[in-house]
């Protein structure tokens, strides 16, 4: 229910750092993509870790340039050799944009699952038509969708639909960048614990059956959200977080890089 993300984590020693500080602490699911530009440097630590391969749930996203056909068996074919492994254990299309065509794309992601080289095939960044269109196109299951979403960003409409299609939910920005250390009603619950507000974030979305993927580079701040997994919040601490009335998207589709 915690993995490690490693968006804008592209200086090469300090990624592969950052992916063997968590492994050590007992993080067992990392995150990455072809466009973060580090699926060599999570290779190498994946690799140099004392955590054995089958124990580490590995994902990657294939671009929103790659998503022909045979641009998305070719591209994915490059993260593999990056990342020096077989297969990954999820495999994303990162956004539903520029080439993305369900026609074209999900039959790839079939294929690469069928050759053994993603075990599940995940959707990042698809609202619920996205959902449906996939689904009808795919043959495997649609494991995750992958969003943003925390305390200031709820996804309610999205969650249900992803409970009706039996699609986990997977949160990135689960700390909204770093504005939950803003919200008001955080606080007084981390007080209440002996807690910070990431951890009270994290500690949300696990009550709500959503896997978050925090991304951190620092030894404290990788303790820190591993941390909130010891954290149980009431029943009434929920139901105030899921209350709160301030909505922010920090990652705005219309600003994506395309």
């Amino acid at each position: 229910m915690l993995g490690l993300g490693t968006w804008q984590n592209d200086d090469r020693d300090q990624c592969v750092e950052s992916v063997k500080t968590a492994l050590s602490t007992g993080y067992r699911h990392v995150d990455t993509a072809q466009a973060y530009g580090n699926e060599d440097a999570v290779g190498e630590a994946i690799a140099e870790s004392d955590v054995p391969r089958d124990e580490v749930f590995l994902a990657t996203k294939v671009w929103i340039d790659d998503l022909g056909y045979e641009d998305v068996l070719e591209s994915t074919e490059e993260s593999l050799k990056r990342l020096g492994v077989n297969a990954v254990d999820l495999l994303y299309v990162h956004w539903p944009a520029r080439t993305y065509d369900p026609a074209e794309t999900l039959p790839a992601l079939d294929d690469l699952r069928d050759e053994g080289k993603a075990d599940r095939i995940g959707v990042s960044n698809f609202e619920p038509g996205d959902l449906h269109t996939a689904a009808d196109q795919l043959d495997a299951p649609i494991f995750a969708n992958q969003v943003e979403c925390h305390p200031k960003l709820p996804q309610e409409e999205l969650r249900e639909v992803c409970r009706e299609m039996g699609i986990e939910l997977v949160a990135y920005s689960p700390l909204a960048r770093g504005e939950v250390f803003d919200v008001p009603e955080l606080d007084v619950i981390a007080a209440d614990h002996d807690a910070s507000a990431a951890q009270v974030s994290l500690a949300w979305l696990r009550e709500h059956g959503i896997t978050a993927i925090p991304k951190a580079t620092g030894r404290e701040h990788i303790a820190e959200n591993f941390g909130s997994l010891s954290l149980s919040l009431s029943a009434e601490e929920i139901e105030t977080i899921d209350g709160i009335p301030e909505t922010e998207r920090t990652v705005d589709p219309a600003f994506a890089p395309w």
